[in-house]
This record gives structure tokens, sequence and C-alpha cells, in this order.
């Protein structure tokens, strides 16, 4: 595993793969600092931040990540960031290295269980295993991509059992 991979260059990601990693990227970073990485490294490197793109088609397994408390512990903004790379000034920050809604969901699901040895006890909604998940208000695969980090959570499961309701207990 290598986390906040999100420096990785295109000869690192070849060395990636033959090695069997899995890179973490900090997807929400394009969105928080993206702007910040354009002045600092160029357009070129910095639209190669968090290249989740170019892992995919090269077969890299990976997964994404907010780092709480650096920004908030918010998944649908996660996954808005890995799809989007909206910068906060409006900027797609490497459009080539964006995500499809299922790319981000599976890196956040069954991804992320894989990289942690997890698989066969969580990540998708499967018999037998410990049903964490979340109800959401809108299916982020057919959504706008744009409106992903709207999508409310409307009630969270831990194994199986309900632990929040937006409407209350």
């Amino acid at each position: 595993v290598i986390i906040h991979a999100q420096l990785t260059r295109e000869d690192q990601l070849h060395r990636i793969k033959t090695l069997g990693l899995i890179p973490s990227y900090f997807s929400a970073h394009t969105f928080f600092w993206g702007d910040w990485h354009r002045q600092s490294f160029g357009e070129d490197r910095a639209g190669f931040i968090s290249p989740v793109g170019r892992s995919a088609e090269l077969g890299i397994p990976f997964t994404v990540h907010n780092d709480a408390p650096v920004v908030p512990p918010d998944v649908m903004r996660l996954l808005w960031a890995t799809v989007n790379r909206e910068t906060r000034s409006g900027f797609i920050l490497g459009p080539d290295q964006r995500a499809t809604p299922m790319q981000a969901l599976h890196a956040v699901t069954l991804g992320a269980a894989y990289q942690y040895f997890e698989e066969d006890r969580k990540g998708s909604i499967t018999p037998g295993k410990q049903a964490d998940l979340v109800i959401l208000g809108a299916n982020p695969i057919t959504s706008d991509p744009n409106s992903i980090k709207d999508i409310p959570v409307l009630e969270t499961f831990s194994r199986g059992r309900s632990i929040y309701r937006a409407d209350g207990p």
C-alpha cells in the first residue's frame, strides 16, 4: 500500500504495477490544493496528481481516501473530486485522470476492503458479509457527475444495524 500517492510519476506507476502495490490516492487534494499545485509544479505535473485514470488504464487497483482532519471526512465530496477533478477555482485538473463514478465507488468500497485484506467480510453487499453500507438519496453512477457531492446519505448501517438516519433516530 502506498498512502498519499498523489505525485506518482508514470515510471513509478509501472513499477507499482510490477511490484503488485496498491496506491491510495488523496484525490480530494485536487479540489482543496489543485490551484496551488498548478502554480507550484506547473500544469502538466499538477494534472497528474492522484493519477487514477492512468492507474485504471494500466490495470493497477487503487483506492481513494480523505485525510481527515486535513479535509472533512466527506465521502461524497471525495467521490465527486475523484470523478470531476475540479479545483476551487473551477479548473479541471488533469481531465484524463478522472475516474468513472463506478471506479470511484469501487475505490472506496470493495477496493478499500481488498487493500486491507478484508474483502471476504467487507466492501460489497453479499450474504455473510458485515453489511456496512449507506443508503443514498440518488444513484451516483447515473447522476450528473457534478452533483455527486450533493447526494445525501439517508441512512448508515454498521454490521447490519442502522446507526444513522437523516430524518432522525
